[in-house]
């Protein structure tokens, strides 16, 4: 009896020092970086900031999750499929409603820099995920020279539902009206004709 005793106590001893090895053995081989955002992030982020700072939030790096949720009476098997896919995406920026944090606008930095550059391909499930819960998606070409009032403009164009929504913007005009988005006159460049000049 006095053996199996001193058995089971060698045996908790032993285990207890196999755990303490363990827990030495954990590395944790990091250091804080010495920057959060690449310099053109940290620059669109300024410039975002500056033209719609005053209105909205501007949330860095999100995941698609975090601002879609799947509709109700989705089947399993789409449900699974696409939340593994959107759980995959992230989003440069988004832009929310400063009371309660609605998503209103998902914007993208295209560029090439690096090997193989970021999101120059255009990604359809992100813009269709995107299009169908009703949040627009700009893509903005990172470039030198952009202006505040240059992402101003392309976050606008996006926005016009919104507008429209908040009484900002003039509703679209009948058919037998002009609009904003109809032409009032022809294109005035020249256009090749097909006919053959007689010499």
């Amino acid at each position: 009896m006095e053996f199996a005793i001193i058995l089971i106590m060698i045996l908790i001893v032993v285990a207890v020092a196999a755990i303490k090895l363990s827990e030495d053995e954990v590395d944790f081989p990091f250091m804080r970086r010495n920057t959060l955002f690449s310099p053109v992030e940290h620059q669109f982020l300024d410039m975002i900031e500056k033209a719609v700072g005053h209105e909205f939030r501007v949330v860095s790096r999100v995941k698609l999750t975090d601002i879609l949720s799947l509709r109700r009476n989705t089947n399993k098997k789409v449900a699974k499929t696409a939340l593994l896919r959107a759980g995959r995406k992230q989003i440069d920026y988004v832009l929310v409603n400063k009371e309660d944090m609605t998503p209103v606008l998902a914007l993208d930095i295209v560029h090439n820099l690096g090997k193989e550059g970021h999101k120059t391909k255009k990604d359809f499930f992100v813009t269709g995920a995107l299009d169908s819960a009703g949040i627009p998606h700009a893509r903005i070409k990172a470039r030198h020279g952009y202006k505040v009032e240059d992402i101003r403009a392309c976050i606008e164009a996006k926005l016009v539902a919104l507008r429209r929504q908040q009484g900002k913007l003039p509703l679209p005009a009948a058919d037998n009206q002009s609009s904003l988005f109809t032409p009032t006159k022809r294109p005035t460049r020249p256009v090749k004709t097909s006919r053959q000049v007689a010499a």
